[in-house]
């Protein structure tokens, strides 16, 4: 692998893993399998992506695509809370209605940031390549959101959701009011996600209503690739481990496409199969340690 296409897999894993962590912040915080994910990444770069070409600054635009994503998060959690609609069903309601609330806020299916400022060009300004500044840009933002969501997991509000997503019914008998838990918890999700989607967005220098097929997949793909390599017995590590693992699924990602066996590679049609692949060992690698361990 080149050094061109290392830095490119690094960024790509570092910005896919603030919407890894947002991923992880349902399946493994709250217990809550969210799909609306797959609509919320390209609705924050919808979001931002507009409010750029409107003059925004880029950095402002990246706090409205985070506050579209809480509200479309909002919405999930009162499907689901409110109006009782199986979690799963709530999400794939929203994610459905999403593509059409894109392709509104775009005008349409997408949008283009060549000739505007983001947050990328102050630093190619001061003298950085751009090969360099998406990596550095997205790393400082990753350990950002990792500090931050760490710190509010011990909060109050956080050390709630932990509870409602390991015991519901323990945690309401002890008065805590757990669709407001949920509401927010799957709120906070998105507005991760949205944000993922608006530095991709600034980031490819366009907003794409399609750009979020296969989030989920992805999400899923690191958190467990994550957990398998570098372990989850603690809360910070568990979460690290999230950002770890869409790096390493993203660099494993690129390795399989460079891959050439006599007449055989791979192709970026493949990506799915390889995603397949990839949890497939994730998941498997465990219990084949455990059982070879014992031979």
């Amino acid at each position: 692998m080149s050094l061109f296409a290392l830095l490119g897999a690094l960024e790509q894993g570092l910005v896919y893993g603030i919407m890894v962590l947002g991923v992880y912040l349902t399946f493994r915080i709250l217990d809550f399998p969210d799909l609306t994910v797959d609509g919320s990444l390209p609705l924050g770069a919808a979001v931002s992506a507009v409010c750029i070409t409107q003059g925004m600054p880029p950095v402002l635009s990246l706090l409205a695509a985070m506050a579209a994503g809480f509200l479309a998060g909002m919405v999930t959690g009162l499907l689901n809370t409110k109006l009782g609609i199986l979690h799963l069903l709530a999400s794939i309601l929203t994610m459905t209605a999403l593509y059409s609330v894109n392709i509104r806020i775009m005008g349409g299916p997408n949008v283009s940031l060549l000739g505007v400022d983001t947050v990328l060009d102050p630093l190619m300004r001061a003298g950085l390549p751009g090969y360099y500044a998406s990596p550095l840009l997205f790393a400082a933002v990753a350990a950002v959101v990792v500090l931050a969501l760490i710190w509010f997991l011990y909060t109050e509000m956080g050390q709630a959701m932990l509870a409602t997503g390991d015991n519901r019914q323990m945690i309401t008998s002890q008065g805590v009011d757990t669709h407001k838990v949920i509401i927010f918890g799957v709120g906070l999700s998105n507005a991760l996600v949205a944000l993922a989607g608006g530095l991709i967005a600034q980031n490819q220098g366009a907003a794409d209503v399609n750009m979020g097929v296969g989030t989920i997949v992805a999400g899923l793909a690191s958190v467990i690739v994550g957990e398998t390599v570098f372990g989850n017995r603690s809360l910070p590590r568990a979460i690290v481990a999230a950002v770890v693992g869409s790096v390493i699924y993203r660099v494993a990602i690129a390795l399989a496409l460079g891959l050439k066996v006599g007449s055989f590679s791979f192709t970026p049609s493949d990506l799915n199969l390889i995603t397949a692949l990839l949890v497939v060992a994730a998941l498997t690698a465990p219990r084949l340690k455990k059982r070879f361990g014992k031979c």
